[in-house]
Formats: structure tokens, sequence, C-alpha cells
């Protein structure tokens, strides 16, 4: 699933093909689940004509500033994404969404139609914007409110971390390196956790984000000494780069790979 570096890379798209533009043609696709609380061609209506201020987001959720409201919202669920296209290129089947403008186009593609699309008048007061919890790259909180937050809570770390309402944007395998480069076990109750442990989980956050965002959430970039390399496909042989065993247990609800030599 996409998650907070992915999106923020859906985000920069459109902000480069769009921002300044206004929306000459809109194709949207007859598909009431990815469409959400609005009939398709009413989305088409408010689009189309409609000049583009700028971008947001805010942890898995991107949106498009037009010069008036309603502003489109776009969650991107499993496989969704931004595309920017030339005016020739065809349309694929899987596309939900098609704006083009006097110089560029960009399309909304959801192949497992589980993102959404939403009109929202003032995105970041309405839900579901306004439901998420502080976003680590826009809205950093620092040791101290993460400290107090984490107060009372008894619930596993690693499911704390996938509740969007207490963070936005983490999700299943930024949550593993997070826990793995902090040295935190997944299990442990997130009101467990000492001073340093705070701080540690804090740093974590911020550098796996930056670091993701900062080569434009290209895996292949990521540092070769992240779990993310070898926490995929379950293998009993995992091993991190220096040769500790990856272990591979279900914590709220999602598979969790985490290092029992390391993370306590």
């Amino acid at each position: 699933m996409p998650e907070l570096p992915e999106v923020e890379s859906f985000r920069r798209i459109a902000e480069r093909v769009l921002s300044g533009e206004r929306i000459e043609k809109v194709w949207a696709a007859d598909d009431r689940i990815v469409i959400s609380g609005v009939a398709p061609r009413t989305l088409s209506g408010k689009l189309k004509g409609r000049r583009v201020v700028g971008t947001d987001r805010r942890g898995k959720y991107a949106w498009i500033i037009l010069d008036r409201p309603p502003h489109p919202v776009f969650h991107f669920g499993m496989t969704g994404r931004f595309e920017a296209l030339q005016p020739t290129e065809p349309r694929e089947r899987y596309v939900k969404l098609d704006l083009v403008t006097a110089t560029g186009r960009v399309v909304y593609d959801n192949r497992r139609r589980l993102g959404r699309i939403r009109l929202v008048g003032d995105p970041e007061t309405e839900p579901p914007i306004s439901e998420l919890g502080f976003d680590p790259l826009i809205a950093p909180i620092s040791a101290r409110q993460l400290r107090e937050r984490l107060a009372g809570r008894r619930g596993p770390i690693k499911a704390l971390l996938l509740d969007q309402s207490f963070v936005a944007g983490v999700g299943n395998w930024i949550a593993d390196e997070v826990l793995f480069r902090s040295g935190i076990a997944p299990r442990r109750p997130a009101q467990s956790l000492d001073w340093e442990e705070v701080k540690r989980l804090r740093s974590a956050v911020m550098s796996v984000i930056k670091k993701a965002v900062s080569v434009d959430a290209d895996s292949d970039r990521f540092p070769k000494s992240w779990l993310f390399h070898v926490r995929w496909g379950r293998s009993a042989d995992a091993v991190t780069r220096s040769g500790e065993k990856v272990v591979f247990d279900e914590v709220g609800g999602r598979t969790t790979a985490w290092v029992p030599d390391l993370q306590h």
C-alpha cells in the first residue's frame, strides 16, 4: 500500500503538471466505489474549467487545491497512483480520473478499487483529513510531545504506529523499519517506552520518512542496511545485512518483520 513517501511522490507529480493550469478536459470512470459520495458526472462537472492553485497532502491522502471549492481528495488504497501522461497516450482500463490541461495530463489509476476520490469543501478541516494524526513530514512533533501521547497507551507500539489517527502516513513497512532502527520490539506496550526509547523512536520516524521522500520513494535507493530489503515474502532464511535473524509475526493484524536480537 502506498505510504507517506509514495503519496508525497504522487503529490509532486500533480503539483508539477497541474499547478497554475486550468483543467480543460475531465474524464471520470463510471465507478461508484472509487468515486465516493458523488456521481462521476458531477465530479467531472465540478473539476472542468477550474484552475489548479496547488496541491497538498497529509498522511496517505493528497488533494488538488482548486480556485474555488469543492476540492478533489485522493486516497490511493493498495495500488493507486498518479501518473503523468502525454495527450495522445491511451487511457488504461484501471484509470478512474483523467485530467487534461493545455500543457499536461495527469491520471489517477486504481487497479484494485481500494482507493477513493472525494469532493470536499475544506479538506484540512473536514473528514477524512481532519481525523488524521500528526504528519511527520509536514508537522512533526517533539520527543516530549510524543511521550505525552504514548502515556496510557497499553496496546502494542506497532499497532499504534499503524493508527492513522495517531500518526498519519505510517504503514506496515515504515512501522517495521522504524521499530527496527529504534531497537524496540513491536509487541511492547506503547506506554512502556522509557525516555531514551521515545527519543530513538521519534528520531527513527523522522529519518526513515525523510530519507524515503528524498529518493522519491524509489526503494532501490533506500539504504542497503534497511530491513525493508529483506522483510518481504516471510522467508525463513531472512537475515539482516549484519546476519541477525529476521522473525515474522502478526501484530495488530498485520504481518510484522523484526529482529529479536536487536529489538527489546
